[in-house]
């Protein structure tokens, strides 16, 4: 597992996200800030165990 920090595109608070670097390639997965408790879609690549690249975006429509 590896800790990134990032900060919630919904309340703009800086979150920590554990992601599980056992993985191999491109994962895609869906979690929750841990302030507003919206999803948060983060997208990841390991290589040799390590996180190599990732992004991260909300996947609620519009919002207002």
């Amino acid at each position: 597992m590896e800790e990134i920090h990032i900060q919630c595109p919904y309340c703009l608070q800086a979150v920590t996200v554990l992601l599980d670097t056992g993985v191999y390639e491109y994962t895609t997965l869906i979690d929750d800030c841990e302030v507003c408790c919206r999803p948060i879609e983060i997208s990841y690549t390991t290589e040799d165990g390590v996180i190599s690249s990732y992004s991260y975006n909300s996947i609620e429509g519009n919002e207002n």
